[in-house]
């Protein structure tokens, strides 16, 4: 199944344009997940264009073992070529965990270069999540530890309830964050707490998290998925290529100096001025109607 993911992936970015047939039973095998492990589930009716992936591991607190990992990726790749595909949202459904981060008990089994090979594959994978071109909110309720709060920090948006609790515990086993922990907390809430947060390991509730910008929200416990769903619902109903190229001008422009990432808005601004979504925007204002797009 990956093997078929990833031809099909790269058959899109290549330009090539298959049937339409052929396109949708593709969608429909891949978002049916190679693992048991995750599920993908696409709203319907008013939330048409929310995702959600779940990770359902529940006898080891959803830890990313290999199966688990593959069904991750082929899920996002899935709904990387997914054209209706306006927002993600990653939640757990097992009961106070988000995810508890490496299977430590497959890894036992590992020799030197299958771990290697694993970590790579953790960190190739979260950057393929990272690199998204639509919104991604990860939704935590309870433990997000070392992997889990990596997946998370490629995210766009973290939203926790207040019970959760946050950590990048690898030193304490005697490595580091491998899967970008190290290069993505630094870039959310500065170099000297992320050193201190990696050097001790130490967890953080998600009310800390929220003061040193880590998270954008903290919720009461159990009530993360329903303020997640409200920020889903309102990146929904925007012009979804305006949201693509804001996230792409916001994500550029900050590995770049501040004339380059004028020039990437530039770019990204223009294309959205020959979209019908930019003229049904204007009509609807002036007819007082709230617009209808339809990513075009």
């Amino acid at each position: 199944m990956a093997v078929f993911s990833k031809r099909f992936c790269n058959q899109a970015l290549n330009g090539s344009k298959p049937s339409r047939l052929h396109f949708q039973s593709i969608r429909t095998l891949l978002l049916q997940s190679a693992s048991e492990s995750v599920k993908v589930h696409r709203h319907s009716d008013a939330d048409s264009g929310i995702v959600q992936i779940n990770m359902e591991r529940p006898e080891v607190k959803n830890a990313l073992g290999k199966d688990m990992l593959r069904g991750l990726l082929n899920s996002f790749e899935a709904i990387s070529t997914d054209p209706a595909a306006n927002v993600l949202m990653i939640c757990s459904s097992v009961s106070r965990v988000f995810c508890a981060g490496a299977d430590l008990k497959e890894r036992l089994t590992m020799n030197v270069s299958e771990v290697r090979a694993t970590v790579n594959s953790l960190r190739s994978t979260f950057t393929f999540l990272e690199a998204l071109q639509i919104p991604t909110i990860a939704v935590i309720e309870g433990a997000a530890l070392g992997g889990g709060l990596e997946m998370a920090l490629s995210c766009d948006l973290r939203i926790c309830g207040e019970d959760a609790k946050l950590a990048l515990p690898e030193t304490g086993l005697a490595v580091i964050p491998g899967a970008g922990g190290t290069q993505r907390l630094p870039r959310l809430v500065g170099k000297s707490k992320a050193k201190e947060l990696i050097f001790t390991g130490r967890k953080i509730s998600a009310r800390d998290a929220l003061s040193i910008g880590l998270i954008n929200y903290c919720t009461p416990a159990g009530e993360a998925y329903s303020k997640a769903l409200e920020v889903a619902r309102d990146i929904n109903q925007k012009g979804p290529v305006a949201i693509r190229m804001a996230k792409r001008a916001i994500n550029e422009g900050l590995e770049v100096n501040m004339a380059s990432g004028l020039d990437v808005e530039e770019e990204c601004y223009e294309q959205t001025l020959h979209t019908n979504d930019r003229l049904e925007g204007l009509a609807a204002f002036a007819e007082k109607r709230k617009p209808l797009y339809k990513g075009k």
